[in-house]
């Protein structure tokens, strides 16, 4: 009797521990196995939300198929107590292990919001901007500029502790309008110290926390910029007529300033070449208006016959060569432009009416687009009251 009651026991043990081997392979399964998640979600990790909330958030959306089983992994793998705060894009078909892996694994959020502070050459905007899992590009939802009062929903957004700030500076703006723009971005603290030189401040887009140092950013940014004209030197074409690196940075801002058609800098800076191999004078008009604002905002009118004959150190109409410094900070293009440019016959060039320029190999060619230009010019003011109305 005693015989049969332990082998029934005995009997009902094996059957339980197979029955447990069945669950917690096909548990290991699940844990491993393709997810239901049908198409990309942000998912966002509250700051000091447990591993039940987490796992009941993931399963309200879609994300997993069982949140005992998402636990148990975690657990299992020894990764419960390592969620980290901020928001995820979890892939469509994700398993419980690779999210876990994304929501464990800490470092930049990968999706969600993001604040972009672009500095222009005319303006400063702030955008905020979100991640459409779906088709993973940023959308606009709220935009405003630097002199205007932020919106409601700006506060709502930036309120957020894993918001992600980005500076964008854009090509062509001035060392005075780097620095000024993050001596009003609210986010950053610290002075900014004085205004850095003019030209070596690289245009870029940089990463940024709440709370980051204004002098910090703009040491990264002249350090940028001087690892890219370093390279940009040693790689330089031959024969060019500059002695230094400093000088090839004075040429790429003047060639920053005078196009932003991509296809034209190094025509552009061939031009500028020509002429100083002449020599001629360069004759540019951005380098006088530099010497009527010192970089300091634009000009918004066009110059005057006395400004163009006032002697300055930047009127390139009244002195040879180069001028003493650059103009504004040149893009990494307009760098390249200047220590690789075409090699062409043009000394002249003007607006053609369609963002870009003609260029010419003598003036009487030259003349002849310039009068192009200014019946273009003409036409374009007549319509302007036409389109007031």
């Amino acid at each position: 009797m005693i015989r049969h009651v332990v082998a029934n026991a005995l009997t009902l043990m094996i059957v339980g521990l197979v029955g447990l081997a069945v669950v917690i392979a096909s548990g290991k399964r699940s844990f491993y196995a393709e997810g239901p998640l049908a198409e990309p979600i942000c998912y966002r990790v509250a700051q000091g939300a447990s591993l039940r909330t987490v796992s009941a958030g993931l399963a309200e959306q879609g994300a997993i198929s069982s949140e005992q089983i998402f636990r148990i992994g975690a657990q299992y793998t020894e990764r419960a107590g390592s969620l980290r705060f901020g928001s995820y894009l979890i892939p469509e078909g994700a398993s419980m292990d690779s999210i876990l892996d994304l929501l464990t694994r800490g470092g930049a959020s990968t999706c969600g919001s993001e604040i972009q502070y672009r500095i222009g050459v005319t303006r400063i905007d702030t955008l905020v901007r979100e991640l459409d899992p779906a088709t993973q590009r940023f959308e606009v939802v709220v935009q405003f500029a630097a002199d205007e009062d932020a919106p409601e929903d700006y506060a709502r957004f930036s309120a957020q502790a894993d918001i992600q700030y980005r500076i964008t500076v854009a090509e062509g703006a001035t060392s005075w309008q780097i620095w000024e723009g993050l001596r009003l971005a609210e986010f950053m603290s610290g002075e900014p110290g004085d205004v850095p030189r003019e030209g070596w401040l690289a245009p870029d887009s940089y990463a940024v926390q709440r709370g980051a140092d204004r002098q910090t950013l703009l040491a990264e940014m002249e350090a940028r910029q001087e690892r890219i004209l370093a390279s940009a030197w040693e790689n330089r074409a031959e024969g060019l007529p500059y002695a230094t690196p400093e000088e090839a940075l004075i040429m790429a801002s003047i060639v920053e300033k005078e196009t932003g058609v991509a296809d034209e800098r190094r025509q552009v800076a061939s031009v500028f070449v020509n002429r100083l191999r002449i020599p001629m004078r360069l004759q540019t008009d951005p380098t006088v208006i530099y010497g009527i604002t010192q970089g300091q905002g634009t000009l918004g009118r066009g110059l005057r016959r006395s400004e163009l004959d006032a002697v300055t150190p930047w009127n390139t109409y009244r002195i040879d060569g180069l001028p003493p410094t650059p103009i504004a900070n040149p893009g990494r293009a307009a760098i390249m432009a200047a220590l690789d440019p075409d090699d062409t016959p043009y000394i002249y060039f003007v607006a053609d009416g369609t963002g870009g320029h003609t260029f010419s190999t003598n003036l009487a060619d030259h003349n002849r687009a310039v009068a192009r230009w200014r019946q273009i010019e003409a036409e374009m003011r007549a319509q302007q009251p036409e389109n007031a109305n």
